[in-house]
């Protein structure tokens, strides 16, 4: 999967997010994720994967095998 159409379906449920993405292995299904959101404020961080495993939970059944995370609000930058 492209990392576009995975930044584009996080913005889409998450308007604000400064998302950058990585390829770890070249193959597009492993990637690493940093996304700075203001929706993050006050959530634990379990909360804060399990929003962003939802909105790509169609994906991790497929063309995405493998997804790490940062994931941090503007303040926490």
């Amino acid at each position: 999967m492209k990392a576009e159409a995975i930044v584009e379906k996080i913005r889409a449920a998450l308007p604000d997010a400064v998302v950058e993405m990585k390829d770890l292995t070249g193959t597009e299904d492993h990637w690493q994720a940093r996304i700075v959101s203001a929706r993050f404020a006050g959530m634990p961080l379990i909360q804060r994967h399990r929003l962003v495993m939802s909105v790509l939970a169609d994906e991790m059944k497929g063309p995405i095998h493998a997804l790490t995370m940062d994931l941090e609000t503007p303040d926490e930058r």
